[in-house]
């Protein structure tokens, strides 16, 4: 009841509350795996439904190349173009090393250690892979492959610094972010006709029914297409 009273009295969008209330579950659970406590109540407490805005954060493939084409220098043009062919999590971007990356004919794989600490192969065509190789120089096997300033691996606040500045000066609205990239990947790759099972190992879901979100939100036909239009 005092967590049910609790989630009424929280402000803000419906989204912010989600994600308030989600953290809540979350620490019930963590503690009832720990046996802290002796059941979770946590399952009880319902989330708050939230408009699922995914279409929002899909580009077109004319907007992903705008913001390719508003990057300053290699490095960030070999960021957003291997976050969008790729299909990357930032995290997965900037951890990569260059023992990571083995050529493959013209192109390349990258052997991502993502999330639920599951590793997956994923494979560039010869363009992106050259762009990538050119960064390379004298650096070891153990180098990161995007460094930072300081010489380490580029931290996830500057790829989403570099991905945001690239969009503003593309003329993009919205927050536009790494993850924007990652959602127009997977929604171009169905509408060119990959079969949705390669595009969730690619992606590292999980499950397919994760993956199946991208046709949802961008969908082939719908039932209103087959009505008469009166400005026909």
């Amino acid at each position: 009841m005092d967590i049910q009273m609790w989630s009424i009295t929280l402000g803000g969008s419906n989204n912010s509350k989600r994600v308030a209330v989600g953290a809540i579950k979350s620490l019930f659970s963590f503690a009832k795996q720990l046996g802290v406590i002796s059941s979770n109540l946590g399952i009880l407490v319902k989330s708050p439904t939230a408009k699922n805005r995914l279409a929002e954060r899909i580009l077109t493939e004319d907007e992903v190349q705008l913001v390719i084409n508003n990057t300053t220098n290699g490095r960030d043009r070999a960021i957003i173009r291997l976050l969008y062919f790729a299909g990357l999590r930032v995290s997965e971007l900037c951890a990569l090393k260059w023992r990571d990356l083995k050529a493959r004919g013209d192109g390349g794989q990258i052997t991502v250690f993502g999330k639920g600490e599951k590793t997956r192969t994923v494979l560039v065509g010869a363009g992106i892979w050259r762009e990538i190789q050119e960064l390379k120089g004298y650096a070891s096997k153990d180098d990161p492959v995007f460094v930072s300033a300081k010489g380490g691996h580029l931290c996830r606040s500057m790829v989403f610094h570099i991905v945001k500045n690239a969009a503003k000066r593309a003329g993009l609205e919205g927050n536009v972010s790494p993850h924007w990239l990652r959602h127009s990947h997977a929604s171009h790759s169905l509408d060119r006709g990959a079969p949705i099972h390669l595009l969730q190992k690619t992606l590292g879901h999980s499950s397919v029914a994760i993956t199946e979100m991208y046709l949802h939100a961008r969908p082939t036909d719908s039932s209103g297409l087959y009505l008469p239009d009166e400005d026909e």
